[in-house]
């Protein structure tokens, strides 16, 4: 089975807490909402930069000479600061940039505010967020709730372009308290004509068992506009992806546009409806499509056993004819395919 998945669950985010990946409980499938976390926690992760072994792509890890395509995922909840110390390994210049929270212009990550590290410099950016209220007016500012992402802003360039297409991205969520937690989480990119920096057939396949509360977050870069399309599966266009009520009418999707710098992430139960087998995930841009922008979510049994006919499946899903080798990521994360 492929190994190249984007998956970690709760108990594994919990045993790299202290390393910098986030979970606060543990709440199994069919839990209900977690319990209220201390409010305005301070969390301090030291995230690492460093070139991908045997290439010239860069990512961001929690260990060094580790990095990974996307990044950690990091989780807080709404009133919690996040103070990244970066380590930047590279003979080069970068940051870290975060959407959705709050910061100062020392910690923008750009250089527009002269905010990056220097070759071989560590340097801290601080993150906060804060809950809801209610502004002197009578109506509500938001909070800092949502399925956001951080990216560099200073390889090569002054705006991340070169960071981008390096693989210096990951994924970052912002909780509201009483949110429900999943038991497997996975981060999905698109980027160009690539799939988390890889095109089909080595695009990651994610795993869960049946019944098990699965999240996807969904992160769009580049210049390309795209679409997530999850085969047999639907949420909500909420917030999380569920519904608040029986009478809540929020529109239900199976397909979202996912344009550059967009994020959004949902919630779903695996095989829910449908039973356990092998669901294609892709963009529904069907060129892309046809180009290498599909993968698998494999929906195992409940005890973790294949499916009868799931195996088959993968083997014709890695059989299929899947673009050219001009949408293919080199070792420089650059690509030769034109449709920009």
């Amino acid at each position: 089975m492929d190994k190249n998945k984007r998956g970690l669950s709760r108990r594994s985010m919990l045993a790299g807490t202290a390393a910098g990946v986030i979970a606060p409980v543990v709440v199994s499938a069919s839990a209900g909402s977690a319990p209220a976390a201390a409010a305005g926690m301070t969390r301090n992760i030291t995230v690492y930069a460093d070139y991908v072994p045997g290439t010239t792509r860069v990512g961001y890890g929690l260990e060094p000479g580790k990095p990974t395509i996307p990044g950690p995922l990091l989780e807080c909840y709404e009133g919690d600061t996040l103070v990244i110390e970066l380590v930047n390994n590279t003979d080069q210049r970068l940051s870290i940039h975060p959407h959705g929270v709050n910061y100062d212009t020392k910690s923008d990550g750009s250089p527009f505010n002269d905010s990056f590290n220097k070759p071989y410099e560590t340097k801290t950016y601080t993150w906060k967020t804060r809950t809801a209220y209610q502004a002197a007016n009578g109506f509500w500012m938001p909070g800092s709730a949502g399925y956001w992402h951080y990216h560099d802003h200073a390889f090569g360039g002054d705006h991340g372009t070169v960071g981008l297409m390096k693989g210096l991205y990951g994924g970052l969520i912002v909780r509201k308290r009483g949110d429900l937690l999943p038991s497997k989480q996975f981060t999905v990119v698109f980027t160009e004509m690539w799939i988390n920096h890889q095109v089909a057939p080595n695009t990651p396949i994610f795993e869960a068992n049946l019944g098990e509360r699965v999240e996807f977050i969904c992160i769009g870069h580049g210049n390309l506009m795209h679409t997530f399309h999850l085969h047999a599966h639907r949420w909500a266009d909420t917030r999380t992806g569920m519904l608040t009520s029986a009478t809540d009418n929020a529109p239900i999707l199976d397909n979202k546009t996912l344009d550059p710098g967009n994020s959004f992430g949902f919630q779903v139960i695996a095989g829910d409806g449908v039973g356990p087998g092998a669901w294609m995930y892709h963009c529904h841009v069907q060129q892309h499509s046809d180009d290498g922008m599909s993968g698998v979510f494999l929906v195992r049994n409940a005890d973790g056993g294949m499916p009868a006919g799931a195996q088959e499946a993968i083997d014709r899903f890695k059989g299929h004819q899947h673009g050219t080798t001009s949408s293919t990521p080199n070792a420089t994360g650059a690509s030769a395919h034109s449709h920009h």
